[in-house]
């Protein structure tokens, strides 16, 4: 079975709830560096903010490699799949490029009692885990609200 049906699958059954705080990871199309040029993950930056503005999710932290996104959220209205489809779409457009994602996206949901510190520090540690920059504070493309 190929890997876009087999992400399909996955998600059958399974339901996101409001005031839940999930990880989010979503794929650009064969994995192209689209946003190894930081100016273009400015654009992407935009719409998570977006999506906070108007009060889907609350970001607790996140970072832009050049061809994926982690993203750890409290949602607090709508879907998943609205929230991903709502990113994916405003910036595919905004980037204005053929196809930018992969189909789906990977979801894990987490406990309040899990540690989301150490789950936001495997999230911002990722630019170093990929060689990209031996420091965190010399990538361009994360945030969390613990700093």
């Amino acid at each position: 079975m190929p890997v876009a049906a087999n992400g399909c699958h996955l998600r059958k059954g399974r339901v996101c709830e409001s005031g839940r705080i999930y990880l989010l990871t979503a794929v650009t199309c064969q994995r192209q560096p689209v946003f190894a040029d930081w100016r273009v993950g400015r654009l992407l930056v935009e719409q998570l903010r977006s999506a906070e503005e108007a009060a889907m999710v609350t970001s607790m932290a996140w970072v832009i490699m050049p061809d994926h996104l982690h993203w750890l959220v409290e949602l607090q209205r709508g879907s998943l799949a609205e929230l991903m489809c709502r990113i994916k779409s405003r910036s595919s457009r905004s980037i204005e490029r053929g196809r930018l994602w992969q189909r789906g996206y990977y979801d894990r949901a987490l406990r309040r009692d899990e540690d989301l510190k150490d789950a936001a520090r495997y999230i911002v540690m990722n630019p170093i885990r990929a060689g990209l920059v031996t420091r965190v504070g010399d990538y361009p493309l994360w945030d969390a609200i613990w700093v």
